[in-house]
């Protein structure tokens, strides 16, 4: 198959995707002119991508993605609370959550581009107008499905005050935030010295995890799934993909995956990176790993 065809392919995939996860999870959703605003926060996901794709193609840059990513996260969150049948506090505690996530890895992540100025992820793929719309289109479908369970519970007709699961989704999302959170500057702080930028970071979190800032990822919306569980009921049980979707997509398609073979690449002949390989697990944090 040629790279066009994969292209098109994966942009019909994605949104018959989402589609059927809109579906799904519109069953039991406050409606707008009879159409669930939980479908409807789906098409949006997407058109925020492919409006910002035209002039990322236009101009071949990439430095506005991430932060298009976090702010549809955030556009999302308040079209739910505008149209919600109710503003519950569990309703209004998942927003807060995925609000303080996006602002805060948007603004990271957009901070951490202007300084790079690019991302090498996109040197081969920019040039191609398939290739490149189907990364924005892949976005659609990560904020989506990320966030489906999540959105499901905000734009749900039923009633959603705190209880304990609320309150055990709400304690794992702050651990995984947290993190994420120390993860990340600790990251950022070593790279920050120019004589660690051709070596790897092995202290810190990173001591007892290789990638403890997607763990902190993946455990955080597991917390906001868990939020969510109490007010989901029928097909939108279907919603509850959302973190097993965000841990597929970590370990097994970017993320770990591709840093992993990075790494390979870059320090597979070293001594110390082997050692470090065998002690140290690749996601979840081992405490006893640096011992």
């Amino acid at each position: 198959m040629k790279a066009w065809q994969v292209s098109i392919l994966g942009i019909l995939v994605s949104f018959a995707i989402a589609c059927g996860v809109g579906v799904a999870g519109g069953t039991g959703s406050v409606t707008v002119a009879g159409v669930p605003i939980f479908l409807l926060c789906g098409v949006i996901a997407f058109g925020i991508q492919w409006m910002m794709f035209i002039p990322a193609y236009l101009y071949q840059t990439e430095k506005y993605y991430d932060l298009t990513g976090s702010l549809t996260y955030i556009s999302l969150t308040l079209i739910g609370l505008n149209f919600a049948s109710s503003l519950e506090p569990g309703k209004l505690l998942i927003a807060g959550m995925v609000v303080i996530w996006a602002v805060r890895l948007g603004s990271f992540l957009f901070a951490r581009i202007r300084a790079d100025g690019h991302d090498v992820r996109f040197d081969k793929i920019k040039p191609s107008f398939l290739r490149f719309l189907m990364t924005w289109t892949l976005q659609g479908l990560w904020v989506f499905l990320t966030y489906s369970a999540g959105l499901a519970a905000i734009t749900s007709t039923a009633p959603h005050s705190i209880g304990l699961m609320v309150v055990i989704g709400a304690s794992v999302w702050s651990i995984g935030f947290a993190i994420e959170l120390i993860a990340d500057r600790q990251k950022a702080k070593f790279r920050s010295v120019a004589a660690n930028r051709e070596t790897f970071i092995s202290h810190g979190l990173w001591k007892f995890s290789r990638h403890p800032n997607y763990f902190g990822e993946i455990l955080l919306w597991l917390g906001i799934a868990i939020a969510a569980f109490p007010v989901l009921s029928g097909w939108q049980y279907v919603t509850l993909i959302s973190p097993f979707f965000v841990y597929l997509l970590l370990t097994r398609v970017s993320g770990v995956a591709m840093l992993e073979a990075r790494a390979q690449r870059r320090w597979g002949d070293d001594h110390t990176y082997q050692a470090y390989l065998k002690r140290t697990p690749a996601l979840m944090l081992n405490p006893w790993a640096g011992r």
